[in-house]
């Protein structure tokens, strides 16, 4: 099972960016899925993006489309997701995990999803 590392969230005002990483410990991203959610507390659990085993399958949540953009760095490992103009509704806690390679029902990964990384709206 292919362990995933999720960081870079953090205190953002609105409008603000962050970028988050999902970082492999072993073997390529590249052949896989990658899907992140996100859950804020007392909300259901919520699709966020996906990219799968090529650059053509890459989806969004109508909420973060034109937004948030996913790649991926087959040399790094590592999938991130460039959160831009960022609102009151995306403070959430961001979970990334393998998901089917064409990305379909990407909210139900093929393991378990990472440890989550948090994004908080600053004051």
């Amino acid at each position: 099972q292919v362990q995933l590392v999720e960081s870079g969230g953090g205190l953002v005002q609105p409008g603000g960016s962050l970028r988050l990483s999902c970082a492999a410990s072993a073997r390529t991203l590249a052949y896989y899925g990658i899907g992140w959610i996100r859950q804020a507390p007392g909300k259901e659990r919520e699709r966020v993006s996906c990219i799968g085993n090529s650059d053509s399958r890459i989806y969004y949540a109508d909420s973060v489309k034109g937004r948030f953009t996913i790649s991926r760095d087959n040399a790094e490992n590592t999938v991130y997701l460039r959160m831009n103009s960022l609102r009151s509704e995306d403070p959430a806690r961001y979970y990334c995990g393998v998901v089917r390679t064409d990305c379909s029902r990407y909210d139900t990964p093929l393991g378990s999803w990472g440890q989550g990384t948090q994004v908080t709206a600053s004051s």
